[in-house]
This record gives structure tokens, sequence and C-alpha cells, in this order.
């Protein structure tokens, strides 16, 4: 495509129709340029043919290019969306639950463990939709509700990657572990070559 036009994303928006837009979002799901074709409302029989014409439309090929690189943007979020949920759960702690709890669900009392508390009295649908973020599993028993946390070591561990707090790891990818052995290296002068 050399000497081809570069577009820049709004002129490729402008220039797109629905469908060839369509068509574009669809691609980069699979890669699949038939089914990108159906998905955008082209006819089953010529699906297999609009998808290998449409890629070799340039305008189109660019359009692609925008949108696979910022898959952020094309998925809807961001990497503070998800440092914002290792947060919600990094940082809860079981009491939360508590808080959250009204005084009148919590009939017949409370068991609290180190990440889990069992609710005597209460349902899995008297929990509050706000908790759900942080609760890994809830078990409904005779007696009430356990509910179990998330792991709060994954989520730090995770929150620190991403924040690049973590310290580089040294991998040995040559020796699995084992001692390298060097080998010197003799050097002959050229005048001492005999091989000539």
């Amino acid at each position: 495509m050399a000497g081809d036009k570069i577009y820049t994303r709004k002129e490729l928006e402008d220039k797109l129709t629905p469908k060839e837009r369509i068509f574009c979002h669809e691609y980069i799901v699979d890669w699949n340029k038939s089914r990108a074709a159906r998905a955008a409302g082209y006819s089953e029989n010529t699906a297999a043919e609009i998808g290998y014409e449409n890629m070799k439309k340039p305008h189109i090929v660019q359009y692609v290019e925008f949108i696979k690189n910022d898959l952020e943007k094309e998925a809807g979020i961001s990497k503070l969306m998800v440092i914002k949920e290792w947060k919600k759960i990094a940082f809860s702690n079981i009491t939360d639950i508590l808080n959250v709890m009204r005084d009148d669900t919590l009939e017949d009392g409370v068991m609290i463990q180190s990440n889990s508390i069992v609710l005597n009295g209460v349902t899995l649908s008297d929990l509050p939709k706000e908790l759900t973020d942080i609760i890994g599993e809830a078990q409904q028993t005779k007696d009430g509700i356990k509910i179990k946390l998330y792991c709060k070591d994954n989520a730090l561990k995770q929150l620190s990657e991403l924040m690049g707090w973590n310290a580089a790891q040294k991998i040995d990818h040559t020796t699995k572990g084992d001692a390298i052995s060097i080998t010197p290296m003799q050097f002959v002068s050229r005048k001492d070559d005999k091989s000539k």
C-alpha cells in the first residue's frame, strides 16, 4: 500500500460507510473477514468476497490499525478502571460487610474469621449490591450465609505490577539455573596463523 494516503482517525470515521465501520469493529474480535462481513449486514452469499475486498481498501486497513492499537478505547476500559477494581479488593476488610449491612438484617449474630464472615439469619438476597465487588465467595448455609473475600495478597501483587512497583526479576533463560561455564578464548595473531 505504498503511496496510499494516510488518514487521521476522524477522516477515516467520516470516510467509512456504516457497514464498513461495523465490519472493522467486528473484524478485530477474531480476525475473521467473512464473519465480520456477515455481522456488518452483508449477504451470507457474498460475505467471504466482501470481507476479502474490504481488507484491500486502504481506508479500512488503516481504521482497523487505529482500533487495534487502541483496544482500551474499543473495550471501553482503562488502566485506571482496572487499578480501581484491584484497589477495592486489596483494601477491603471483612468488617466492611458489617458496616454496609443494616443492623436489623443481622438478627442472630456474626462470626468473623480472618478473611471470611458468617452472618446468621441472613440470605444471599439480603446482600447489598455494593458488596459484590469484594466478595469472592458467598455460600448459603442452614443458619445464614458464609462470605469469603477475594485474596488481598493477589490484589496487592496485581496493583504493584500495574503501578510498576514490583522489583525487576532476574530470569536465567539459558542454563535453567545451572552455573554458567565460561571457556577462555584464545586469540591468534595473523603472523602466527599457520592455516594460510
